[in-house]
């Protein structure tokens, strides 16, 4: 039983382990002392190229497989190795191998050139049927058959051998298609094609403005690209085109940029007009009976319409009617609101004259008449007397202030009476002017009585000494 055990694990017998062992150690040996070469498939390539690169100047002089090869788990790839000797490509970002290889658009320099298959064979192996043409910048997609519907060749773009591109030759075969067209358009866009075409109609007939930041809408669809994107020779030149409004129509602006550069404010793409300007975003928003006036009527049109600027004072549109002639200055809306002119409330409580009692229900013309120039209002005069002249009773003995006796609830009863020291029904007085003939200030007794008999009642002989009646009579009654 032992015995069929030990036949069945042979390997790992003693002597088995120990001739793996050896053999182990001798493929070690063997590569360390030959530098790899013992795994190599072939030789290398032996054709000398035009310069020595990286101290060789042909493959075949490479003595170390860790010059090409990257060492396993090290991070390095056999494309960055290829770089360190051809620095001609790493320097160059705009060679087509470095295209391809340093800027990561492909699997590696292998992919297409090989080597370890003899001294003299080819160093590149190119399956062109299965070239990444995109990878270089330019799809084939749209290249796919030639205009007699038979499939495109290399050679066709690449007469001259596959490293470069001239751009004539697409200039020369696309003017066999359309002469017409491609001389208009290479006059406008120059013919540095490969500047805006891909290859897959990025830019072309396939090309969608509503995929931009610019959709084209109303009549800006109409308009044919070199309008707006004048003297564009490349994709960076479509791209920074200016999307603002006056960029196109400044040279057509009736406005002379009163109303800025947002076009849209107003005007649609349907059409520049109708516009709609709303008012209310302006300096002067419209109300009332301002909604119904035609622009032209305060954007006047002389020499050319005014907008940004316009006055806003009510005067400078009002003047011309204003009935008040100045009178109340120019601020209208102290009496007047948009809703009409006629609907006008003037507070006579912020004049100088303020309006109380019965002057409330006075109508504005009995106070501010009708002078040459139309009704006076600034300046009327406020003295009582200029609307209520003295009455003949009165005599001119109570002057021009009226509001002494008198107050604008009525004209009676007038205060004066209230204040009388003396008894107003005095005797046979009938008026003032009996005891004062002349002025409320004086008085006198003696023109009822009589001088010579009120001397004699006294028992005086100068009257004089008791003329001041009222010091012992102030109540109007008699006495000693």
């Amino acid at each position: 039983m032992k015995d069929g055990i030990s036949n069945r694990l042979g390997c790992l017998t003693f002597n088995g382990l120990a001739g793996a062992l050896i053999v182990l150690v001798g493929v070690v040996f063997a590569g360390f002392f030959k530098g790899g070469a013992m795994f190599s498939p072939g030789a290398l390539n032996a054709q000398t190229g035009p310069a020595v690169l990286g101290g060789v100047a042909s493959h075949a002089e490479i003595s170390q497989c860790s010059s090409c090869h990257a060492v396993p788990l090290s991070g390095q790839t056999m494309a960055a190795k290829c770089l360190d000797c051809h620095t001609d490509l790493a320097q160059d970002p705009n060679n087509f191998h470095n295209v391809m290889i340093a800027q990561g658009k492909n699997t590696g320099c292998n992919s297409c050139h090989t080597d370890h298959l003899g001294p003299s064979a080819a160093m590149t192996v190119l399956n062109l049927t299965a070239f990444p043409h995109a990878q270089v910048g330019f799809s084939l997609q749209a290249h796919q058959k030639m205009a007699d519907g038979s499939p495109f060749q290399c050679s066709g773009c690449h007469p001259n051998g596959y490293i470069g591109f001239e751009q004539a030759v697409c200039t020369n075969c696309h003017t066999t298609l359309d002469a017409a067209f491609t001389e208009g358009h290479a006059a406008l866009f120059g013919q540095a094609c490969l500047a805006c075409h891909d290859g897959k109609d990025t830019y072309g007939k396939n090309f969608s403005h509503q995929n931009v930041a610019f959709p084209l809408t109303g009549k800006h669809s109409a308009v044919i690209c070199q309008q707006c994107h004048t003297g564009a020779k490349t994709t960076a030149d479509l791209k920074n085109t200016p999307q603002d409004c006056a960029a196109c129509h400044a040279k057509v602006d009736a406005h002379n940029g009163q109303f800025g550069q947002d076009c849209a404010h107003c005007h649609t793409t349907q059409g520049w007009m109708p516009a709609s300007f709303d008012h209310s975003v302006g300096n002067f928003p419209l109300t009332g009976a301002h909604l119904k006036v035609a622009c032209n009527q305060c954007h006047a049109q002389a020499p050319s319409g005014i907008f940004k600027g316009t006055p806003t004072r009510c005067n400078d549109c009002h003047a011309k009617d204003d009935a008040h002639k100045g009178q109340f200055g120019q601020d209208c809306v102290q009496c007047h609101t948009t809703a009409s002119w006629q609907s006008a409330t003037f507070d006579h409580s912020k004049s100088a004259f303020p309006l109380t009692g019965a002057h409330q229900q006075v109508e504005c013309n009995k106070c501010h008449v009708q002078g040459p120039s139309g009704a006076v209002f600034k300046g009327t005069p406020t003295a009582c007397v200029s609307c209520h002249p003295d009455p003949a009773f009165h005599k001119g003995l109570f002057g021009t202030d009226c509001a002494t006796c008198h107050n604008t609830t009525a004209y009676t009863p007038a205060k004066f009476g209230q204040a009388h020291t003396f008894p107003l029904n005095h005797g046979r007085s009938k008026t003032c002017q009996n005891c004062h003939p002349t002025n409320l200030n004086t008085y006198t007794c003696l023109t009822c009585h009589g001088a010579a008999q009120t001397a004699a009642r006294h028992e005086v002989t100068d009257i004089s000494k008791i003329a001041d009646c009222v010091r012992c009579h102030a109540n109007g009654r008699g006495g000693d």
